[in-house]
C-alpha cells in the first residue's frame, strides 16, 4: 500500500520491532500525527481467546475520564414517560414503532448510540439485520437496554464507550483526540485496559494480551508492551 511522504515521514520515528512503555507510547502517537485536523487516537487490542465460543466473548462498556472528544448522537427507544424522561436527559432523538421503517426504508443512520428500554426490545429486535452489522444494536451489557435511560444517556454523553471482539479476536476503540494532551490520553488508555483486563473470560488459556497498538487517524502504529499494562 502506497504511502504518503508525511506518514512515511511520521512512521521513521517508530521503531516498528520495539514494544513500548505506556507513556512513550502515548508521547510517539502523540507526534507521528501527520494530519491538520485533531486526530482521534484509537487502541488496537488483540485478545488470546476465540470468540467463536460464546464463553470466550469480551464486550462491555466503560466511561473514559476525560471522554472520547467526539460529540455523541444518542438515539433511545422509549414509550410514554419514558421517551419524555430521555428528552429531558439530552436524548438527540427518542421514538418507538415509528423508528422502524425510518431505519429499515429510508437508510436512515444520523446516530452513534441507541438505547432502548427493555419492553421495546420487542419492536428494536425488528432492526437486528440492520442496526447488528453496524454495531448499534442496544445490548444490556453495554448498559444500552435499561429502564435508567437518564443514567445512559448521561454515561454515553460523558465519554462511554462500548468495547467487543471483531471476528479477529481484537478491539478497536477511540481513547481520546491528539489535542487531550499526554496525561489525559494516559488516564482514558489505563481506565479503557483495567475494563478489558477485568473482562478476561474464565475459559480463556494462555496469555490473554496478546498485543496492544496505539495508532491516530492516518498515524503509524506504535506497538505498547503488553506486559507492563496492569489493572
Amino acid at each position: 500500500m502506497k504511502r504518503g511522504k508525511k506518514y512515511s515521514e511520521a512512521a521513521k520515528l517508530v521503531d516498528s520491532a520495539m514494544l513500548y512503555d505506556t507513556a512513550d507510547a502515548i508521547d510517539l502517537v502523540q507526534k507521528t500525527s501527520t494530519t491538520k485536523f485533531d486526530a482521534t487516537v484509537e487502541a488496537h487490542i488483540r485478545l488470546g481467546v476465540d470468540s467463536r465460543h460464546a464463553d470466550q466473548q469480551v464486550r462491555g462498556a466503560v466511561v473514559l475520564p476525560h471522554g472520547t472528544g467526539k460529540t455523541v448522537r444518542v438515539l433511545v427507544f422509549a414509550k410514554g414517560d419514558k421517551a419524555e424522561e430521555a428528552l429531558a436527559a439530552g436524548a438527540d432523538f427518542v421514538g418507538a414503532e415509528d423508528l422502524i421503517p425510518k431505519i429499515q426504508n429510508e437508510n436512515w443512520f444520523g446516530f452513534d448510540v441507541a438505547v432502548a428500554t427493555p419492553d421495546m426490545m420487542g419492536v428494536v429486535g425488528r432492526l437486528g439485520r440492520v442496526l447488528g452489522p453496524k454495531g448499534l444494536m442496544p445490548n444490556p451489557k453495554a448498559g444500552t437496554v435499561t429502564m435508567d435511560v437518564t443514567k445512559a444517556i448521561n454515561d454515553i454523553k460523558a465519554g462511554k464507550i462500548e468495547y467487543r471482539l471483531d471476528k479477529t479476536n481484537i478491539i478497536h476503540v477511540p481513547v481520546g483526540k491528539v489535542s487531550f494532551g499526554s496525561e489525559k490520553l494516559a488516564e482514558n488508555f489505563q481506565t479503557l485496559m483495567s475494563a478489558v483486563i477485568k473482562a478476561k473470560p474464565q475459559a480463556t488459556k494462555g496469555q490473554y494480551l496478546k498485543s496492544v497498538v496505539l495508532t491516530t487517524t492516518m498515524g503509524p502504529g506504535v506497538k505498547v508492551n503488553p506486559a507492563k499494562i496492569s489493572e
